[in-house]
């Protein structure tokens, strides 16, 4: 059948001399892997930019209802042109951060649109020129966890909570294995968790304290996704934003 479809771009391998290997998180189907040929030749109708991480695309492809199978893509354009991702490295490398997340979380090949709009959304986001984006990567890792089915339930009453990494919960006292987020870095989550996050508090999260919450979020992630392993974008960030 022919498949149209938007979709966002999560990884990109070279194939042979000018063709690529492509996930895309699609609209309509979810996650499919497809091949794009005579991308990278010089006079390509597809062009090898739109196939960057996180690329939102327009694609018409021939596809077979099989998760298993490598579809073949017939024609690619841009379905949202970013003005500041592709020429802002503190940007892209958050960008880079997003699509190795969703590519080591997001295995389903089946529609799920509520997904789809949040990483668009996300995206959108990143591409605002007013939107502060230094908190991103750890707001993006709270809210994700609720698409992912394992955001933890906050709790009713205010108090010097700790978030234990491995069970997923809060506690009033230190968890006794040791992977927990302490009070300080567990009342930055709690206020990520909110469902209308407080922007200005946001913002004003200092560098010290989003690496912490990055870092422990990372690793409630190693918890509870399967092969959720060597993540290297974090490392890319620290180094862009020096």
């Amino acid at each position: 059948m022919l498949l149209t479809t938007r979709g966002i771009v999560f990884r990109t391998v070279k194939y042979g001399e000018t063709s690529v290997i492509v996930d895309i998180f699609t609209e309509e189907r979810g996650l499919h892997t497809f091949v794009g040929g005579r991308v990278r030749s010089p006079r390509s109708r597809m062009p090898f930019n739109l196939f960057q991480p996180m690329s939102v695309v327009e694609a018409v492809a021939y596809y077979r209802d099989d998760p298993g199978a490598l579809n073949r893509l017939k024609e690619v354009r841009a379905a949202v042109v970013f003005r500041q991702i592709p020429f802002d490295v503190r940007r892209g490398a958050v960008a880079l951060f997003m699509a190795e997340v969703c590519r080591k979380c997001i295995q389903e090949a089946e529609k799920n649109s509520a997904l789809f709009d949040f990483l668009l959304a996300y995206l959108l986001r990143l591409d605002d020129p007013d939107e502060p984006f230094a908190a991103l990567p750890v707001l993006f890792l709270v809210q994700l966890s609720e698409h992912l089915g394992f955001q933890p339930e906050v709790p009713e009453t205010d108090g010097d909570w700790f978030f234990d990494l491995r069970d997923g919960i809060f506690s009033l006292e230190s968890p006794r294995h040791g992977a927990f987020l302490a009070p300080e870095a567990t009342a930055d989550m709690l206020l990520l968790l909110r469902p209308d996050p407080d922007a200005p508090a946001i913002a004003l999260m200092g560098r010290d304290r989003r690496k912490r919450l990055l870092q422990g979020l990372l690793q409630f992630y190693r918890w509870h996704v399967p092969g959720f392993e060597g993540v290297h974008t974090p490392e890319v960030m620290e180094w862009v934003w020096g």
